[in-house]
């Protein structure tokens, strides 16, 4: 598909097909800003508040002034819809950093900050939320304010990038024995009909998916505990899945080679996959069938 960004730099608006910026861009340099990336679903947003909210506090953890209301962003990230005639599966990539300057590690004054967004068709990953996806552990080095959505993504890369070579789709991490959250995604595990999942503390990100699940799991009567766990709970779990954006409630089957009791994904995973798509409006139902 022809993808238009959205560029807001200088309260200017312009579709663009490419983004052009001056090189000595703190976003490039210094890893200075913030991003979201939000799900779409036949041409709608699926919590485009819940991710608007998450992007301006993460704006105010790091102070940039995006110069702009959660309003009138909306607006402009509705517009790209539009513009791209979407109607399809996607997902929006939407970046802010602290501006265009001259390098120097003190913020730059009277420096508007740079915004852009775009949109790519991303279908959903059906096979996988069928039938499990594996994962690996592996130690959580991160910084201690994983709460911001932030443009430092090295360890979450190199964590991810090990997670592939070892033929697996996400890494758990941990602090210690502590299991915090994944590479790219939150982590459960269920225990006697119970789900267990890190607090929303300052060491893993406030998942908007995340917070859906603690919906869900009330309204169908499943209790929800924000409860941090050991690694070792994860290989004793009666079911373990994640959670995110683009994985929405993937259930996990194989941890470091080892199933998760039959290695199929468990009762409440399904019930939590079928309230998940109930709420994002999605019609064809052909992964918790099976």
């Amino acid at each position: 598909m022809t993808v238009y960004p959205i560029v807001i730099a200088q309260q200017n608006f312009t579709h663009q097909d490419s983004l052009h910026y001056p090189f000595e861009e703190r976003g490039l340099q210094f890893g200075d800003g913030i991003y979201e990336v939000i799900r779409i679903y036949k041409g709608n947003y699926y919590l485009l508040k819940e991710h608007m909210d998450r992007l301006f506090c993460s704006a105010e953890a790091i102070k940039i002034d995006l110069n702009i209301t959660k309003e009138e962003l909306t607006r402009l990230l509705l517009k790209l819809l539009e513009k791209n005639k979407m109607t399809t599966d996607g997902k929006v990539y939407l970046q802010a950093t602290r501006g265009s300057a001259p390098r120097d590690h003190v913020f730059p004054v009277d420096t508007p900050a740079n915004l852009y967004a775009y949109v790519q068709d991303l279908p959903r990953p059906s096979e996988k939320l069928k039938n499990g996806i594996c994962t690996i552990t592996t130690p959580d080095v991160r910084w201690e304010n994983c709460y911001i959505k932030s443009l430092n993504l090295l360890p979450n890369v190199l964590a991810k990038q090990e997670a592939k070579e070892n033929n697996c789709y996400e890494a758990i991490l941990h602090r210690g024995e502590l299991v915090t959250e994944c590479s790219s995604s939150n982590i459960y595990i269920v225990k006697n009909g119970e789900i267990y999942t890190h607090p929303t503390t300052n060491r893993i990100l406030h998942g908007c998916v995340r917070m859906r699940i603690e919906k869900f799991a009330n309204d169908l009567s499943i209790p929800f505990h924000e409860q941090a766990f050991y690694k070792e709970a994860i290989f004793q779990a009666d079911e373990v899945f994640l959670s995110s954006s683009t994985s929405e409630v993937m259930p996990v089957v194989r941890v470091n080679n080892q199933h998760i009791q039959d290695g199929k994904p468990g009762a409440i995973t399904r019930k939590l996959q079928k309230a998940y798509e109930l709420d994002a409006a999605i019609t064809e139902n052909n992964i918790t069938q099976a």
